[in-house]
């Protein structure tokens, strides 16, 4: 009889031996185990102590916890309507467990009991803020509500799971709903030779004679940017603007019910709005804080912001559609520094980008990378990874799975499987993954990437070492378990080592000559960097703000439909006129994907792009490979997770509080910046 993998935590899991078959009974003996866990710990007449209290609710749900990582990881890497019908057969169940916890009256007093006493009180450290976190969150949670409170509380939970879970799926199913073939080859004219290749390739593997061009990001991104016809470039644009906005996978009435839930949650537990709830325990620690960030910023470079839209519409010779304005600011750039970005492919197949990254990381941190062959896997493409210290202990390992398919959900994200135990004497490994949908192999080609996309992976890559490199005793505040406004700093940061020429030249070689990045051709790579910055930094600006603004000030009474509602909110933030039916937020997978995610927390990019732009200072001071420094990023920043005050692990590896101003230097923005002010 085969035994079910789901119901044993191993480090290398069995992804091979992982079916839909097991997904039930395994969440049914799993949720038996940790319910029964938790009313032992509740039950227990014994003294409180750390160990029989913190330690005890830490490991309740071990077991469980690691089921549902790997089943939900699966559902995003290698779906099948059977195992999303298994998933979804479970997951309420699973989501009122966890919403339970908090709301467990007996366990509630177990925890101020131990809070209580003399080892409560004197606790030092991770313990003492392990302890000052868990009061903090039960109380956020609802431990302190009433009976019929508490129960409304977890049906809340439960159904925004359920309908988080759907609006996910609907953006897959709506983003492979559609292609466009393209019979003629005339038609292709403007395409790199690479997206040409790839579209080929696409067309192939379904059967179809021509080139077929879909909704994941590398085959949308070449089309957007580069082809000629604008009929396609319109009919593309506005599937992908419309994706999940109508049926079969129409996410609309989902949308408004999930902001439904979120403001009924927030009011039920004692919160203005949602995005106060969630920020409660991050750095910006109320939603109106986290806007007037945002609307700050917004202020200083929306002067130069219209000033490129001007420049750019000259440069077209007309007002612009929406499709139209990647494909002429491409344009543009070419015309100004005589940069394609096209020409910088050929420098990056994927594999020596990778290889090259982990020189990087050896030489900033002492570590070692080496790939581990014979590990189950869920797709031939996935290679698995380990991770060693300078003495040679396993510290971490990781999947890496980089290539767009059908069932796997679009973007690029990271995610921890498991975390190791840490404390004195003991050093289990962690053990992460990281996902992508980059450019492919083509043609007998290895993948050859963008610069985007190498500083895509760069970017996962640090989210990985956060979780990898934690050495914090308690797991719940190990790795990237920080405040969401913290949390993309390690991240954003290692994309700096992506326009450093010393650090280039690790890893840009020519993938048949092996030859480094021409140096007119960096040259041109560095004046074009700050091209249109401002609408870079007005991009992310406005789905910071529009998610805020449904989250702190959207009244559907008052403001009518959410999508037109959105809508509004986007076009100060865009070129050109939006058309009626863009309906981009029904597709907007971080903010209403998962019960929380980045809903309310969409901010966090830019404040944690504030931070990397200056904490890259010191490593641009002391040596961009500089051993000292990183040995300080990983003592102060990557090994401490979340157990000191965010805001102080700052202080202490840059000395000072952050420079606002640096993310603007970086971008090019502060002299234009100071030069609208003084005309205005």
């Amino acid at each position: 009889m085969k035994l079910n993998p789901l119901l044993e935590v191993k480090f290398q899991i069995p992804f091979h031996e992982i079916s839909a078959d097991d997904v039930e009974p395994a969440f049914a003996e799993l949720l038996r185990d940790a319910r029964e866990n938790l009313e032992a710990i509740a039950a227990d007449q014994g003294a409180r102590t750390y160990e029989s209290t913190m330690l005890a609710m830490e490991s309740m749900t071990e077991r469980l916890d690691y089921a549902m990582v790997v089943v939900r990881h699966l559902t995003g890497v290698r779906t099948t309507p059977e195992l999303r019908a298994a998933f979804n057969a479970v997951e309420a169940a699973v989501s009122e467990f966890y919403s339970s916890i908090p709301l467990h009256t007996g366990l509630w007093n177990q925890v101020k009991a131990f809070s209580m006493t003399e080892e409560g009180m004197n606790l030092v450290g991770a313990r003492k803020r392990f302890l000052a976190k868990t009061l903090e969150s039960f109380r956020r949670h609802g431990a302190d509500l009433g009976s019929d409170d508490k129960a409304r509380l977890g049906a809340l939970d439960v159904e925004l799971a359920k309908v988080t879970t759907k609006f996910g799926d609907n953006v897959l199913d709506s983003t492979n709903e559609f292609e466009v073939v393209i019979t003629d080859e005339v038609g292709l004219a403007g395409l790199p030779e690479a997206a040409i290749a790839a579209a080929r390739q696409s067309a192939a593997g379904k059967g179809l004679d021509g080139w077929r061009f879909t909704l994941q990001g590398p085959s949308y991104v070449a089309l957007m940017t580069y082809l000629d016809d604008a009929a396609v470039r319109e009919k593309v644009f506005l599937a992908y603007a419309s994706r999940a906005a109508k049926d079969p996978f129409d996410n609309r009435e989902l949308l408004a019910r999930i902001l439904e839930l979120r403001r009924e949650k927030a009011a039920l537990l004692g919160f203005p709005n949602f995005a106060d709830f969630v920020l409660d325990d991050r750095m910006a620690r109320r939603g109106s804080k986290a806007l007037e960030f945002l609307r700050d910023l917004k202020d200083k470079v929306s002067g130069y912001f219209e000033r490129e839209n001007a420049d750019l519409r000259e440069f077209a010779g007309r007002n612009l559609e929406p499709w139209d304005v990647a494909y002429f600011a491409e344009k543009e750039r070419q015309a100004l520094y005589d940069f394609d970005e096209e020409e910088l492919r050929p420098y990056f197949p994927a594999e020596r980008v990778v290889s090259g990254m982990f020189e990087i990381v050896r030489l900033l941190f002492g570590i070692s990378l080496n790939e581990k062959e014979g590990v189950p896997v869920w797709h031939p493409d996935v290679k698995f990874y380990e991770i060693r210290d300078e003495s040679g202990v396993l510290v971490g390992a990781f999947y890496a799975d980089w290539f767009p398919r059908e069932d796997k959900r679009g973007g690029a994200w990271m995610d921890g499987l498991l975390t190791g135990k840490r404390g004195p004497g003991v050093c289990e490994p962690h053990l992460g993954v990281m996902c992508g949908s980059l450019s492919e192999p083509v043609g007998g080609r290895p993948a050859l990437l963008t610069h985007r996309e190498v500083e895509t992976i760069f970017h996962e890559f640090g989210h990985l070492l956060h979780h990898c490199l934690s050495r914090v005793e308690v797991k719940s505040l190990s790795g990237t378990n920080v405040a969401w406004d913290f949390v993309e700093l390690p991240s954003q940061i290692m994309e700096n080592w992506c326009w450093e020429r010393e650090a280039l030249d690790v890893f840009a070689r020519h993938f048949e000559t092996g030859a480094a990045i021409p140096q007119e051709l960096f040259d041109k790579m560095i004046r074009a960097r700050n091209f249109r910055s401002a609408n870079v930094q007005m991009r992310q600006l406005g789905f910071g703000i529009l998610d805020l603004s449904l989250h702190t000030e959207y009244s559907p009474l008052r403001d009518g439909d959410v999508i037109s509602y959105s809508r509004s909110i986007l076009q100060e933030f865009s070129v050109a006129e939006l058309p009626s039916d863009y309906a981009m937020v029904a597709s907007f997978t971080h903010l209403f994907a998962h019960p929380v995610g980045y809903g309310a927390g969409y901010y966090s990019y830019k404040w944690a792009e504030v931070l990397d732009a200056d904490a890259f200072t010191r490593f641009k001071r002391e040596g961009i490979f500089s051993r000292i420094v990183g040995q300080s990023y990983v003592d102060h920043i990557l090994g401490m997770g979340n157990s000191e005050d965010p805001a102080e692990l700052y202080r202490r590896f840059m000395g000072r509080d952050p420079d606002p101003e640096a993310l603007l230097r970086r971008s090019g923005l502060e002299k234009m910046v100071t030069i609208v002010e003084s005309e205005s």
